[in-house]
Protein backbone atom coordinates (compact mmCIF):
# COMPACT_ATOMS: atom_id res chain seq x y z
CA UNK A 1 0.00 0.00 0.00
CA UNK A 2 1.62 3.11 -0.64
CA UNK A 3 0.90 6.12 1.97
CA UNK A 4 2.97 9.24 1.41
CA UNK A 5 2.58 12.90 2.72
CA UNK A 6 1.76 15.91 0.38
CA UNK A 7 1.04 19.68 0.73
CA UNK A 8 -0.83 22.02 -1.35
CA UNK A 9 -2.18 25.51 -1.48
CA UNK A 10 -5.59 25.91 0.42
CA UNK A 11 -6.35 29.02 -0.37
CA UNK A 12 -3.89 32.22 -1.72
CA UNK A 13 -4.33 34.04 1.68
CA UNK A 14 -3.95 30.82 3.67
CA UNK A 15 -1.26 29.31 2.03
CA UNK A 16 -0.03 25.54 2.51
CA UNK A 17 -1.84 22.53 4.23
CA UNK A 18 -0.50 18.89 4.75
CA UNK A 19 -2.11 15.89 3.49
CA UNK A 20 -1.99 12.12 3.58
CA UNK A 21 -2.26 9.73 0.78
CA UNK A 22 -3.18 5.96 1.58
CA UNK A 23 -3.63 4.10 -2.13
CA UNK A 24 -4.09 0.14 -1.26
CA UNK A 25 -3.17 -1.92 -4.00
CA UNK A 26 -6.11 -2.46 -6.28
CA UNK A 27 -7.80 0.72 -5.00
CA UNK A 28 -11.64 1.32 -6.71
CA UNK A 29 -12.56 4.59 -5.28
CA UNK A 30 -10.87 7.70 -3.26
CA UNK A 31 -12.12 9.30 -0.32
CA UNK A 32 -11.32 12.94 0.61
CA UNK A 33 -11.83 13.09 4.54
CA UNK A 34 -11.96 15.88 6.25
CA UNK A 35 -11.15 16.64 10.28
CA UNK A 36 -13.79 17.66 12.36
CA UNK A 37 -12.89 20.89 14.28
CA UNK A 38 -11.34 19.68 17.60
CA UNK A 39 -8.46 17.44 16.19
CA UNK A 40 -6.37 17.41 12.70
CA UNK A 41 -6.25 14.86 10.25
CA UNK A 42 -3.88 12.56 12.60
CA UNK A 43 -6.33 12.10 14.81
CA UNK A 44 -6.77 8.33 15.71
CA UNK A 45 -10.21 8.36 14.89
CA UNK A 46 -8.96 9.59 11.11
CA UNK A 47 -6.42 7.06 11.11
CA UNK A 48 -8.09 4.43 11.91
CA UNK A 49 -11.17 4.71 9.57
CA UNK A 50 -8.57 5.40 6.77
CA UNK A 51 -6.63 2.09 7.39
CA UNK A 52 -9.97 0.31 7.55
CA UNK A 53 -11.11 1.65 4.40
CA UNK A 54 -7.92 1.06 2.67
CA UNK A 55 -8.45 -3.10 3.69
CA UNK A 56 -11.75 -2.68 1.80
CA UNK A 57 -10.20 -0.90 -1.01
CA UNK A 58 -10.92 2.23 -0.96
CA UNK A 59 -7.84 4.97 -0.68
CA UNK A 60 -8.21 7.94 1.25
CA UNK A 61 -6.76 11.55 1.37
CA UNK A 62 -6.23 13.33 5.05
CA UNK A 63 -5.97 16.93 4.99
CA UNK A 64 -5.84 19.64 7.31
CA UNK A 65 -7.74 22.79 6.79
CA UNK A 66 -5.68 26.06 7.27
CA UNK A 67 -6.07 26.84 11.02
CA UNK A 68 -5.28 23.18 12.60
CA UNK A 69 -1.78 23.56 9.96
CA UNK A 70 -0.88 26.73 11.77
CA UNK A 71 -1.55 25.58 14.80
CA UNK A 72 -4.33 28.33 15.61
CA UNK A 73 -7.23 27.83 18.60
CA UNK A 74 -10.31 28.08 15.73
CA UNK A 75 -11.61 27.13 12.65
CA UNK A 76 -11.26 29.53 9.77
CA UNK A 77 -14.27 31.85 8.56
CA UNK A 78 -16.74 29.00 6.40
CA UNK A 79 -15.22 30.80 2.82
CA UNK A 80 -11.44 29.63 3.72
CA UNK A 81 -12.81 26.47 4.73
CA UNK A 82 -15.03 25.44 1.41
CA UNK A 83 -12.42 26.79 -1.03
CA UNK A 84 -9.70 24.41 0.74
CA UNK A 85 -12.26 21.58 0.16
CA UNK A 86 -12.55 22.58 -3.24
CA UNK A 87 -8.60 22.79 -3.56
CA UNK A 88 -8.40 19.24 -1.72
CA UNK A 89 -10.61 18.00 -4.55
CA UNK A 90 -8.34 19.13 -7.18
CA UNK A 91 -5.62 17.42 -5.20
CA UNK A 92 -7.14 14.51 -5.05
CA UNK A 93 -7.67 14.35 -8.59
CA UNK A 94 -4.14 15.04 -9.51
CA UNK A 95 -2.66 12.54 -7.43
CA UNK A 96 -5.22 10.02 -8.48
CA UNK A 97 -6.53 10.47 -11.99
CA UNK A 98 -8.18 7.47 -12.59
CA UNK A 99 -10.13 6.86 -9.01
CA UNK A 100 -13.37 7.82 -8.65
CA UNK A 101 -13.99 10.42 -5.71
CA UNK A 102 -15.97 10.58 -2.71
CA UNK A 103 -15.85 13.62 -0.66
CA UNK A 104 -17.11 14.35 3.22
CA UNK A 105 -15.27 14.01 6.59
CA UNK A 106 -15.96 13.90 10.13
CA UNK A 107 -18.38 16.55 11.87
CA UNK A 108 -17.38 19.64 10.59
CA UNK A 109 -15.03 18.76 8.23
CA UNK A 110 -18.32 16.66 6.59
CA UNK A 111 -20.45 19.94 6.76
CA UNK A 112 -18.09 22.13 5.10
CA UNK A 113 -17.59 19.71 2.07
CA UNK A 114 -21.45 19.34 1.68
CA UNK A 115 -21.61 23.23 2.14
CA UNK A 116 -19.03 23.77 -0.46
CA UNK A 117 -21.07 20.60 -2.93
CA UNK A 118 -24.23 22.53 -2.24
CA UNK A 119 -22.78 25.84 -3.64
CA UNK A 120 -21.30 24.35 -6.97
CA UNK A 121 -20.42 20.76 -8.51
CA UNK A 122 -16.88 19.68 -6.77
CA UNK A 123 -15.12 18.08 -9.92
CA UNK A 124 -15.33 14.44 -10.51
CA UNK A 125 -16.94 13.91 -6.93
CA UNK A 126 -19.39 11.56 -7.11
CA UNK A 127 -21.00 11.13 -3.63
CA UNK A 128 -20.48 12.34 -0.05
CA UNK A 129 -20.43 10.39 3.20
CA UNK A 130 -20.60 12.14 6.68
CA UNK A 131 -19.06 10.27 10.11
CA UNK A 132 -21.54 12.22 12.52
CA UNK A 133 -22.85 15.15 10.47
CA UNK A 134 -23.34 18.22 12.99
CA UNK A 135 -27.19 19.37 12.14
CA UNK A 136 -26.64 21.82 15.12
CA UNK A 137 -24.64 23.62 17.00
CA UNK A 138 -24.03 22.54 21.32
CA UNK A 139 -27.00 23.38 23.12
CA UNK A 140 -29.45 24.39 20.50
CA UNK A 141 -32.28 22.11 19.38
CA UNK A 142 -32.25 22.95 15.27
CA UNK A 143 -31.32 21.63 12.24
CA UNK A 144 -30.27 25.33 10.57
CA UNK A 145 -26.83 23.61 9.97
CA UNK A 146 -28.63 20.94 7.58
CA UNK A 147 -30.46 23.72 5.59
CA UNK A 148 -28.17 23.67 2.65
CA UNK A 149 -28.24 19.82 1.95
CA UNK A 150 -31.09 20.48 -0.42
CA UNK A 151 -28.42 21.67 -2.59
CA UNK A 152 -26.65 19.02 -2.80
CA UNK A 153 -27.20 17.09 -5.66
CA UNK A 154 -25.40 14.13 -4.99
CA UNK A 155 -25.85 10.61 -3.12
CA UNK A 156 -25.42 11.11 0.25
CA UNK A 157 -24.41 8.72 3.55
CA UNK A 158 -25.00 9.70 6.93
CA UNK A 159 -23.47 7.66 9.53
CA UNK A 160 -25.27 8.84 12.98
CA UNK A 161 -24.78 7.79 16.63
CA UNK A 162 -28.28 7.58 19.16
CA UNK A 163 -26.42 9.44 21.57
CA UNK A 164 -24.96 12.18 19.28
CA UNK A 165 -25.85 15.30 20.99
CA UNK A 166 -25.00 17.71 17.70
CA UNK A 167 -27.38 15.48 15.56
CA UNK A 168 -30.62 14.82 16.92
CA UNK A 169 -32.08 11.86 15.18
CA UNK A 170 -35.95 13.72 15.40
CA UNK A 171 -34.58 16.43 13.28
CA UNK A 172 -32.27 14.73 10.73
CA UNK A 173 -34.81 12.39 9.80
CA UNK A 174 -36.98 14.55 8.47
CA UNK A 175 -34.97 16.66 7.00
CA UNK A 176 -33.19 13.55 4.69
CA UNK A 177 -37.14 12.73 3.62
CA UNK A 178 -36.89 15.73 1.74
CA UNK A 179 -33.42 15.84 0.08
CA UNK A 180 -33.25 14.19 -3.64
CA UNK A 181 -31.82 11.83 -4.57
CA UNK A 182 -32.73 9.92 -1.60
CA UNK A 183 -29.39 9.58 1.34
CA UNK A 184 -28.93 6.95 3.34
CA UNK A 185 -29.00 6.78 6.97
CA UNK A 186 -27.52 4.54 9.00
CA UNK A 187 -27.63 4.34 12.80
CA UNK A 188 -25.26 3.22 15.28
CA UNK A 189 -27.20 2.04 18.89
CA UNK A 190 -25.49 4.13 21.89
CA UNK A 191 -22.73 5.58 19.68
CA UNK A 192 -21.86 9.40 20.49
CA UNK A 193 -20.80 12.03 18.52
CA UNK A 194 -17.24 10.47 18.19
CA UNK A 195 -18.93 6.94 17.61
CA UNK A 196 -17.45 5.73 21.13
CA UNK A 197 -19.88 3.61 22.49
CA UNK A 198 -20.38 2.51 26.85
CA UNK A 199 -19.47 -0.65 28.10
CA UNK A 200 -23.44 -1.93 28.33
CA UNK A 201 -23.55 -1.88 25.06
CA UNK A 202 -21.55 -4.77 24.83
CA UNK A 203 -19.29 -3.78 22.05
CA UNK A 204 -16.19 -2.24 21.36
CA UNK A 205 -15.46 1.05 19.67
CA UNK A 206 -13.31 -0.76 17.07
CA UNK A 207 -16.20 -3.00 16.64
CA UNK A 208 -17.92 0.18 15.79
CA UNK A 209 -15.43 1.22 13.29
CA UNK A 210 -15.60 -1.81 11.63
CA UNK A 211 -19.31 -1.40 11.09
CA UNK A 212 -19.39 2.09 9.78
CA UNK A 213 -16.01 0.92 7.39
CA UNK A 214 -18.17 -1.64 6.06
CA UNK A 215 -21.31 0.26 5.91
CA UNK A 216 -19.29 3.08 3.73
CA UNK A 217 -17.56 1.08 1.34
CA UNK A 218 -20.72 -1.40 0.53
CA UNK A 219 -22.56 2.34 -0.14
CA UNK A 220 -19.50 3.65 -1.69
CA UNK A 221 -20.13 0.49 -4.45
CA UNK A 222 -23.04 1.14 -5.39
CA UNK A 223 -22.24 4.83 -5.92
CA UNK A 224 -19.27 3.64 -7.70
CA UNK A 225 -20.61 1.06 -9.59
CA UNK A 226 -18.11 -1.16 -8.56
Amino acid sequence: MEVSEHRFVATSSSGEVSSILMRPERAWALYLFAHGAGADMRHTFMAAVADRLAERGVASLRYNFPYMEQGRGGPNPAPVLVKTVRSAVAEAARLAPGLPLLAGGKSMGGRMTSTAAAAAPLDRVLGLAFFGFPLRAPGKHSAERGAHLTGVRLPMLFLQGTRDKLADLDLLRPLLATLMPAPALHVVDDADHGFHVPKRSGRTDDQVLDELCATFAAWAERVVGV
